[in-house]
């Protein structure tokens, strides 16, 4: 994405998973948020993407979950929010600006 203008995003989920179907949606959430960013923690994910990307997370993210039950936040940070993330514990093992490695 070099030049190009890109998005920093912060993306968290909650998906019910007391169901077979439930446990199916977050695993489809997770490949879904891998396939855009980073996970940061169990279920959060640093997003570095352009706008049209963006666009396709939403929808592939909204086709996956049960509106009902499940809860996706997406918060979008201020340009390059991400490279002053204050950092405490383990080590950070990702630049979130590097190459995802799916």
């Amino acid at each position: 994405m070099d030049g190009e203008l890109t998005v920093d995003l912060l993306v968290t989920y909650d998906v019910e998973t007391v169901t077979p179907q439930g446990q199916r949606r977050l695993r489809n959430v997770a490949k879904i948020c891998e396939a855009y960013g980073h996970r940061v923690q169990k279920s959060v994910f640093e997003v570095v993407c352009r706008d049209v990307d963006k666009i396709r997370l939403v929808a592939a993210l909204h086709a996956a979950i049960d509106p009902l039950q499940d809860s996706v936040r997406i918060y979008r940070l201020p340009a390059n929010a991400l490279d002053e993330v204050e950092h405490l514990g383990r080590p950070r093992a990702i630049d979130p600006r590097g190459p995802l490695v799916i």
